[in-house]
């Protein structure tokens, strides 16, 4: 495991990870970009409230995103099937 320091909101953290540093630098970038985000459309200058909301905030794009896939995949489901079933038509004329 390597040892990983990030700065996120003004805080230094010492991780440990067995990720890619670059990976686990543009995840710790990502959540203070949402924090500062937060901040600034909030005006709350308290880390901990500005965490929760900024938390809040990337859960709902995380669920938004889930049912974007699920609904993608059941129309990839639905067009193999499709597919499946012209092919399966095709094969049998021939």
């Amino acid at each position: 495991m390597e040892n990983i320091q990030v700065e996120i909101f003004g805080q230094v953290y010492n991780l440990k990870g067995m990720a890619d540093p670059v990976y686990i630098r543009e995840l710790a970038s990502f959540v203070d970009a949402k924090m500062r985000d937060v901040q600034k459309g909030t005006g709350t200058v308290d880390a901990h409230r500005v965490a929760i909301l900024a938390a809040l905030t990337i859960s709902e794009e995380l669920y938004q995103l889930r049912d974007k896939y699920g609904i993608l995949e059941k129309e990839s489901e639905s067009a193999a099937k499709r597919l499946l079933d012209i092919t399966s038509s095709v094969i049998e004329t021939t």
